[in-house]
């Protein structure tokens, strides 16, 4: 009988998953040197942090999952029907697709220090029934100060770690919270850019009386002003001054005090903080045919590959049984990230082919096509047969016999 039965109970508040106004109740709100509080919430609100956790987190739930047998001789032969498989391409239970399960795991893992969690219930048998992902704070970790063993517990109760998807991050802390600082720069400067065009970033412009004034007379003209040539209806009026007053606009160029510059730097910097191409946060400054390509593969290769391995492992270690762990394993198939165009990919299979690597089916199978008779054997189709001569002369019966 699983302890944390779902049951129907009024909603009760708690603090799972809590928003900025929480952490500010509490008085939690991690500031940074700039002065602006960056909690998870707030920094998502950062185009480049937003874009870098999506794109991450949805490149990983975009592949296709599945579960091998490791053989004996190193090969994985795919398993067809595992019990694993329907909870992470179907449903991971009755309100959460696998798609979602694996993205917001992964979206977990960037942003939250704890990592992403997920709960396995199984059932008496040892069945698993459904995987629950439980919003922040539901699910609470501690790690032994000596071997460092993680202990797990829901709403207070402890849980076996075999129960628990756990996808840790590096260094023990979510790369969101190492960028605390770039990110709250990036705050700041959006913070300033959305002031300096609104009405209270700098004034407009200066009254200049050629005579002295009182302040009595300084807050008549300051109101006469506001009241005739400021505000959303008062766009396009003449302005009509009096005794000799001059108006002096101001200029100021944000590139001059290099604002762009530092706007731009901070997307660098956010993208160093996830080891996301700046390409794929739209920085195409630095874009070029040839190295956009280059940085795809390394996106692949230094930022998908470590968090496929991590969750690879994860997911293995809290879906199979004890005496499944050993040979089974979840595998995700990256075959959709390099894929090329189907052009490029006629030439590459049709060459593996001919060099006898892989056989007709196994290309077919790339293709998502299905296999046909006789698709097994290594041949080379670039290698025609053809028949023998035949060397005895054709006798003709027109022609008679010799004598």
């Amino acid at each position: 009988m699983w302890p944390f039965k779902r049951k129907i109970q009024t909603e009760t508040k708690g603090l799972a998953e809590p928003g900025d106004d929480l952490y500010a109740l509490f008085g939690l709100t991690p500031s940074t040197a700039t002065g602006v509080p960056v909690t998870p919430d707030a920094a998502l609100r950062v185009p480049a942090v937003g874009s870098a956790i999506r794109v991450i987190s949805e490149a990983v739930a975009t592949l296709d999952v599945s579960v091998k047998r490791l053989e004996a001789d190193g090969t994985e032969i795919l398993v067809q029907g595992h019990p694993a498989l329907p909870l992470l391409r179907d449903q991971a239970n009755d309100w959460t697709d696998g798609f979602s399960l694996i993205r917001d795991l992964v979206i977990d893992a960037l942003s939250d220090d704890k990592g992403g969690m997920a709960y396995v219930n199984r059932l008496g048998d040892g069945r698993i029934a459904e995987i629950i992902r439980y919003r922040r704070g539901v699910i609470d970790v501690q790690f032994d100060q000596t071997t460092g063993e993680p202990h797990y517990k829901i709403d207070g109760r402890r849980v076996s770690a075999s129960d628990i998807i756990h996808l840790r991050c590096p260094f023990g802390r979510a790369p969101l919270s190492l960028a605390a600082e770039a990110i709250g720069v990036a705050m700041a400067l959006d913070k300033h850019a959305a002031k300096l065009f609104g009405r209270g970033a700098r004034p407009s412009g200066a009254l200049m009386f050629p005579k002295g004034m009182g302040e009595a007379s300084v807050k008549a003209a300051r109101t006469a002003w506001r009241s005739t040539h400021e505000g959303d209806d008062a766009n396009g009026q003449t302005a009509i001054l009096y005794d000799g007053a001059e108006f002096k606009p101001f200029t100021f160029n944000s590139t001059d005090a290099q604002f762009l510059e530092n706007r731009k730097f901070q997307i660098l910097e956010i993208a160093r903080a996830f080891r996301v191409p700046p390409s794929m946060l739209f920085d195409h400054d630095r874009a070029t045919w040839s190295n956009t390509e280059q940085m795809g593969r390394e996106f692949l290769s230094y930022t998908l590959e470590p968090w496929l391995r991590a969750a690879e492992g994860a997911l293995r270690r809290a879906l199979f049984a004890d005496e499944e762990r050993a040979t089974h394993a979840v595998r995700f198939d990256r075959d959709d990230l390099t894929r090329a165009d189907l052009s490029t990919r006629a030439t590459v299979i049709n060459s593996l082919i001919s060099s006898q690597t892989i056989n007709p089916n196994e290309g077919r199978a790339w293709l998502g096509l299905p296999p046909r008779a006789g698709g097994d054997e290594f041949l080379n189709p670039n290698i025609t047969a053809t028949a023998e001569p035949d060397s005895a002369p054709v006798e003709n019966e027109d022609t008679p016999d010799a004598a």
